[in-house]
């Protein structure tokens, strides 16, 4: 009974990818857009609802709290298939560490969690053609934009987990004209029972860019700041062990005509086999903007000393002829 209820949901999710055009939402152009797409196949495969999940390969990306909460160590990359000469890639690595207090009573003990997670996030375009002001090609164009973090968490009981990230932005838009800048998340997980999670977090604190095109235009060259849109979640999972089954919700506000829910799946239907589904974006300011349904699985593979698995997932994408196909490696050790 359990496959033919998750194989219709796959049939729902991919039905789901008819829907109408785009409408416009002010969050979309606003600065640092890639860097709100989400993070690798595991993560988008389930609609990115990801905040409050701490089993299986965790990212702080969605929330600096969970490193405290990843088995072993965490290295993950992800490559993503695009229309349009566009690039999205993702590289993470993830640890947990041990530290027990120097109490002499063994019983009251207690061990403390910390976590570390460093990550990097680029995308671009490239093969842009490049014209002068009388129309004549001077060569092809790129762009390209990044984003490096780094987090720390810390488990200071068994149910409350508190993490921070730095992140670093660097933007080459053309030539000498490059922008970078600094932001903060602050997330928290906190274990309301065996099954259920809940997470806050608070994300791009203090993210900006700065312009200057007086290198291109020298006299005419203007200073100019984009601000990037602070993002509030509010996040809740419930594991069914039983059935080998992980669901999630999600809230996530931005003010700026945009406020997302999410949901998202996971069911270990076989071994170390991984199925996956999910629904991103579903804005409740704006009823035009399209959901972004996603699928997709991982498996993996007990080698010598380490596992190593294969991520992918897939994503529709409303302005492209094609969808966005995201393929990655794991490696845990």
């Amino acid at each position: 009974m359990k496959k033919p209820i998750i194989i219709s949901v796959f049939f729902f999710l991919m039905a789901s990818s008819l829907f109408p055009q785009a409408g416009y939402s002010e969050i979309s152009s606003m600065p640092g857009a890639f860097s709100r797409l989400g993070f690798g196949a595991r993560g988008i495969g389930m609609g990115n609802a990801m905040s409050s999940i701490t089993e299986g390969n965790l990212v702080s990306y969605y929330n600096p709290a969970l490193s405290a909460f990843q088995q072993d160590n965490s290295f993950a990359a992800s490559y993503s298939f695009l229309s349009l000469d566009r690039t999205l890639n993702f590289l993470n690595f993830t640890k947990r560490f041990e530290l027990k207090s120097k109490s002499q009573d063994t019983a009251k003990r207690q061990v403390r969690t910390p976590g570390l997670s460093f990550g990097i996030i680029n995308a671009g375009v490239t093969k842009i053609d490049g014209r002068d002001n009388q129309g004549m090609q001077t060569g092809d164009l790129s762009t390209s934009e990044n984003q490096f973090f780094l987090s720390f968490s810390n488990r200071f009981s068994e149910k409350l987990a508190i993490g921070l990230a730095v992140k670093f932005y660097y933007f080459k838009l053309y030539e000498k004209i490059t922008t970078s800048g600094i932001g903060f998340d602050i997330g928290a997980l906190y274990t309301l029972n065996e099954r259920m999670n809940l997470s806050l977090v608070l994300t791009d604190l203090n993210s900006k860019y700065k312009w200057d095109t007086a290198p291109v235009r020298q006299e005419s060259g203007k200073t100019t700041e984009n601000k990037f849109p602070i993002g509030k979640k509010v996040g809740l999972s419930y594991r069914i062990p039983e059935y080998k089954i992980i669901a999630s919700a999600e809230f996530e506000g931005y003010g700026k005509g945009a406020n997302f829910l999410r949901f998202g799946a996971e069911y270990n239907i076989y071994d170390q086999l991984f199925l996956r589904g999910g629904i991103d974006k579903f804005n409740l300011s704006n009823k035009d903007y399209p959901a972004r349904p996603a699928v997709g699985f991982s498996y993996f593979k007990k080698l010598s000393g380490f596992i190593a698995g294969i991520d992918y997932a897939f994503v529709p994408e409303p302005y492209s002829s094609s969808g966005e196909h995201i393929l990655g490696i794991n490696v845990n050790f």
